[in-house]
């Protein structure tokens, strides 16, 4: 039986996969859709990241399609519900990416609120803004809100209640008397009170029609004036026209992106130039053992799929 893999993929899994299967594994495949259709006619197995939309088209292509695997968690890149009809498996890799989004989270909420790393150029150029940056903010008593529950955001806060920070959370699809409210001690709260409440917001809902566009003008408006936003759930959630424009007044005092409405980032971006502003690759979930841990965990699944099929 035969594997395709369209994007990175740890080469430890990669081989155990080799060791079973035939497998084509091709990272710049994501970026060669002809090419990768032209392969797919006698595949039962694929493997994938969030760049390769797995989509009706590419469904067609591949007629003995009978799992997919995500190397990660969200799923907007895969049309989920034809999977469904066609009985196609979809297997995600839930929760091995969880420590390093949290990671990744803290870090910049410390960065943003102190306020001082991002100024290596001008030290380099031999000003002194030991002034200006002496008013960084400490963690500690700052309240982060998170938008979205769910385990990423339950490690978040964990997290960020051992550094001494207060957190709200924001999740409509978790009850109000879920366990995870009382065993966190993270106060539940709607989403413009704990906008108007937090130093820090922290994005975690995937994307949907009701989340499109949830972090638009209106809702940064009610963001306090000295508050921080981070987003590493999927672009599109935030208005990123509206985000540079409220670094740029002044309105907010700083932002970091992992993901956008379109990636990489188009030049010409709004973004551009944005001041207090951090953006990366999505790599939000990527480290060296989250690595491992995604693709080992998504290379047994797929193996133990076709095995028992």
């Amino acid at each position: 039986m035969k594997i395709a893999i369209t994007e990175f993929m740890d080469l430890a899994a990669v081989d155990t996969l080799r060791a079973r299967f035939s497998v084509v594994y091709d990272p710049q495949l994501v970026d060669r859709r002809a090419d990768l259709f032209g392969l797919l006619d006698d595949v039962p197995a694929l493997i994938v990241r969030n760049r390769t939309q797995v989509d009706a088209e590419l469904l067609a292509a591949a007629p003995r399609l009978r799992v997919v695997g995500r190397l990660g968690v969200g799923l907007d890149n895969i049309d989920v519900a034809a999977c469904k009809a066609r009985g196609i498996k979809v297997i995600p890799a839930t929760g091995a990416n969880t420590r390093a989004v949290a990671e990744y989270v803290i870090s910049t909420v410390m960065l943003l609120l102190r306020g001082a790393y991002l100024s290596s150029a001008a030290v380099a150029a031999g000003k002194w803004p030991r002034t200006q940056l002496s008013e960084g903010r400490e963690t500690a008593g700052r309240t982060l809100g998170l938008v979205g529950f769910g385990s990423i955001g339950q490690l978040t806060a964990k997290l960020a209640m051992a550094l001494g920070m207060r957190v709200l959370a924001y999740d409509p699809l978790l009850a109000a008397d879920a366990p995870a409210w009382g065993e966190s001690g993270v106060a539940r709260r709607e989403l413009d009170a704990l906008l108007a409440e937090a130093d820090a917001v922290s994005l975690h809902v995937p994307l949907t029609a009701q989340t499109r566009g949830l972090m638009d003008a209106a809702r940064i408006g009610r963001m306090r004036a000295e508050a921080v936003l981070i987003n590493t759930a999927r672009g599109g959630i935030v208005d990123e026209t509206a985000l540079a424009e409220a670094l740029r007044s002044g309105r907010l005092a700083g932002a970091a992106l992992d993901v956008y409405a379109q990636e990489p980032l188009p030049e010409g971006s709004p973004l551009a130039a944005a001041p207090n502003l951090i953006l990366t690759p999505h790599i939000g979930g990527l480290t060296r053992e989250s690595n491992t841990r995604v693709s080992t965990m998504i290379a047994a699944g797929v193996a133990d799929f076709l095995q028992a099929a």
